[in-house]
């Protein structure tokens, strides 16, 4: 990325759909009601010919520091001070406001590069805005469309203008890399005999989920040792799921914040809907998953089903008691936390479970290491010698019941992929094999190689009779 954008501007002007356009996707939330962003959501952007960082920001608005629109106002200004160009957005269609021009004078102020934007300029009757922002006295504004795209050369030419060619064009050997994992083909799947050493240097995608105020933004604020994400006493701040990044012992750690998931009942309104959504993407896009229980009234019923949502999406889990500062007598309910975890989440056992403090940062460096283990356990891979071995052996301890007096046969066992650990099993009659059998072959596995917490996920396959459909001699 050669130079970093903010977009600002009042609430309910169309940033966000900008946003959206100039990424090419619906990262940030939308809606009609003002205010929906509140924290800074990076993005890379593509308009035309140029590749830069964009910034969606919060409306500004006038309020007191101690409010959370005050909170939100001083994410915005960060963003702005960090930023080398600012785009300011004002609505055409309903005109400039008070608050336009407070925030014009404002930018002014900072000294640093503005592009007025005339964002719904497509609209009847939006002629007299689109005039009147000239008295912002901020140049020329440039009159676009972000719902349906319109305007975007003029955008572009008015950013290399403001900037000049020499920073919106750094290099023209610069060529955009895309960060995607392809797969290593290595003959025929599943047939491999070998066991690939897990890369410690590969930057982890880890979401952290939980119910509202749990305090999810104020532990991802003090990893980065900064306020990055807006934080407060009110339940449910986090909208967007907002990803940030820095590093833990030189590695790579790409973090997603979430918005609070509430029980499905209680979700009515359609923009807490969004933002759930917009969670459930982040759990499906990350690898690890932090689940953060407020220690002080852990395992709710919501918690339950959070858990296993992730285990049944497949990611690797680790559990979180925050607020362990408010915690008296720790030792004791430290016990009861460990009996509750073994008894309240069968089909996560040996799940990792971390005290921690996001206010004072007491137990954060254990949190990681937990989650770079259980990482390690979600990439694993067992040769299929090694695992044919143990096969043998498991049928030996508790052989596969007999249906309808034939005994069911396990012949043969593989890997077939990571990420979770997936497993084949060619037997007979594998519709006949109870389920409590399968169980007994996942424990099995997460106690003889070492997997605890992470899904494991047992397929079987009956060979083909050949003689299937085939009439007998008479």
């Amino acid at each position: 990325m050669s130079f970093t954008v903010a977009i600002v501007g009042r609430p309910n002007v169309g940033k966000s759909t900008l946003f959206n356009r100039l990424v090419g996707k619906k990262l940030a939330l939308v809606d009609d009601t003002p205010g929906v962003t509140r924290d800074r959501r990076p993005g890379e952007a593509r308009l035309i010919d140029l590749r830069f960082t964009i910034v969606d920001t919060a409306g500004l608005e006038e309020m007191t520091d101690e409010s959370l629109q005050g909170r939100m106002r001083q994410q915005t200004e960060t963003a702005i001070d960090e930023a080398d160009l600012s785009l300011f957005v004002v609505d055409a269609k309903t005109g400039l406001t008070p608050v336009d021009t407070a925030l014009g004078e404002m930018l002014r102020r900072r000294g640093k590069p503005v592009v007025l934007v005339a964002n719904k300029s497509e609209a009847r009757g939006s002629d007299s805005g689109f005039y009147d922002a000239y008295s912002l006295g901020l140049g020329e504004p440039v009159p676009i469309s972000a719902e349906h795209g319109q305007g975007m050369l003029d955008l572009r030419d008015a950013i290399v203008a403001a900037l000049g060619e020499d920073v919106a064009y750094p290099s023209k050997d610069d060529v955009a890399v895309t960060d995607v994992d392809l797969p290593q083909l290595t003959g025929e799947e599943g047939e491999e005999d070998e066991e690939p050493a897990y890369d410690d240097t590969k930057p982890l995608r880890v979401a952290i989920v939980g119910r509202p105020n749990a305090g999810k933004s104020t532990l991802i604020n003090r990893f980065l040792g900064e306020d990055r994400l807006l934080t407060g006493p009110e339940a449910g701040i986090t909208r967007d799921s907002i990803s940030v990044e820095w590093d833990w012992r030189g590695r790579t750690i790409k973090m997603f914040d979430t918005a609070g998931m509430r029980r499905k009942a209680k979700v009515i309104e359609k923009l807490e809907k969004l933002s759930v959504a917009d969670a459930l993407r982040a759990i499906r896009f990350a690898e690890t998953v932090v689940i953060v229980f407020d220690a002080t009234i852990p395992f709710e019923k919501q918690d339950l089903h959070i858990v296993d949502l992730v285990l049944r999406e497949g990611r690797a889990a680790v559990l979180a008691f925050n607020k362990w500062d408010m915690i008296e007598d720790r030792q004791a309910v430290l016990a009861d936390l460990r009996e509750k975890t073994d008894r309240l989440l069968p089909q996560a056992r040996g799940i990792r479970a971390v005290p921690i403090s996001g206010q004072t940062g007491w137990g954060l460096d254990k949190l990681m290491q937990s989650i770079i283990d259980t990482d390690r356990v979600w990439n694993k891979r067992i040769s299929t010698a090694k695992l044919n071995r143990w096969l043998e052996q498991q049928q030996v301890q508790h052989p596969p019941p007999a249906v309808s007096g034939r005994r069911i046969k396990l012949k043969y066992m593989t890997q077939v992929k990571a990420r979770p650990p997936a497993f084949m099993v060619s037997c007979t009659r594998a519709d006949a094999l109870p389920e409590s059998y399968t169980r007994y072959l996942i424990n099995g596995l997460r106690a003889d190689f070492d997997m605890p917490s992470v899904p494991i996920r047992i397929h079987y396959r009956s060979p083909d009779n050949p003689f299937e459909g085939k009439k007998k001699r008479t």
